[in-house]
């Protein structure tokens, strides 16, 4: 079972290698290497810091507690269908993003996330929308 924050739901979609540090993009990795090739693993939608924020560098400024991003979290929640506490398989989350989020969405959704601008997230709602599968993360 992994615990996920409501805006980790589509911000895995667009994870491409990048992160806060080696050790978050590690742990990052490992889900969503583990998400992309077990889609049937089990997701409990969390209120609050999660499995992902759990590898957040100590040496940064946290956002995880942040009001803008549990605004976020319920934000893309709703839009969902889902409710915090919630467990799914990954594969049911992407068919509720397919059905529900479009890649234009994430700019409204996400403006105020440092990783918007890159258009990965959008590209991930965009290849899921499609039926596609989501690439391994790119070899550094």
């Amino acid at each position: 079972m992994i615990q996920l924050r409501g805006h980790h739901l589509l911000c895995l979609l667009g994870y491409r290698g990048m992160g806060y540090s080696p050790a978050f993009c590690e742990n990052m990795t490992t889900v969503y290497e583990q998400l992309r090739t077990e889609p049937e693993t089990m997701i409990r939608i969390v209120l609050g810091p999660d499995d992902l924020c759990a590898a957040f560098p100590q040496d940064q400024v946290a956002h995880c507690e942040n009001r803008t991003v549990y605004q976020r979290d319920a934000e893309i929640v709703a839009k969902l269908g889902l409710e915090v506490g919630m467990e799914r398989t990954w594969s049911t989350i992407c068919g509720q993003v397919a059905l529900e989020v479009k890649p234009t969405d994430i700019s409204n959704l996400c403006a105020t996330c440092r990783w918007e601008p890159y258009g990965v997230c959008a590209d991930g709602v965009r290849i899921i929308g499609e039926g596609g599968v989501l690439p391994p993360v790119p070899k550094k």
